[in-house]
């Protein structure tokens, strides 16, 4: 879901740029996570940010991401699979971002989870790691830290 439907890095960098002047064009290098861009005394605040309550509920719609999905649900049964049990407070969060910004998926196609262990055709995801041990389809989706 995170970089794939919705865009956190817009909004970490918003937060950085608001609590510690980091600019707004934050340039990312290709091949690394944001953070990293960000001043090494303060880089580890990313954590914080995302750990409080209501910080996925606003996350900007990745550009064309609502057309997509609509666009494959034509032919396919689609899942929207989260890792979302790393921060609790992300699932009302993702749940009700998800029912604003995607409503024509059910709640019986959402799927929050500590590891993304699913027996699905295809996987789109844009961290590799989480391909490992899944047989069908793998799509990876360009995101500034797997370029």
């Amino acid at each position: 879901m995170d970089e794939v439907l919705a865009d956190p890095i817009h909004k970490f960098i918003q937060l950085f740029n608001r609590d510690y002047n980091v600019p707004n064009d934050l340039f990312q290098e290709p091949g690394k996570e944001f953070f990293h861009h960000i001043p090494e005394e303060i880089n580890s605040k990313w954590f914080d940010y995302i750990n409080q309550k209501g910080f996925f509920r606003d996350l900007p719609v990745i550009e064309g991401a609502v057309e997509a999905v609509k666009k494959l649900q034509e032919n396919n049964e689609v899942y929207i699979v989260s890792a979302a049990m790393e921060f609790r407070n992300s699932l009302e969060d993702k749940l009700d971002w998800l029912g604003e910004h995607f409503p024509f998926i059910g709640w019986r196609n959402i799927i929050f989870c500590g590891d993304k262990i699913v027996n699905v055709d295809v996987m789109i995801d844009d961290r590799a790691k989480n391909f490992v041990g899944f047989s069908g389809r793998k799509l990876l989706f360009t995101s500034p830290h797997n370029l």
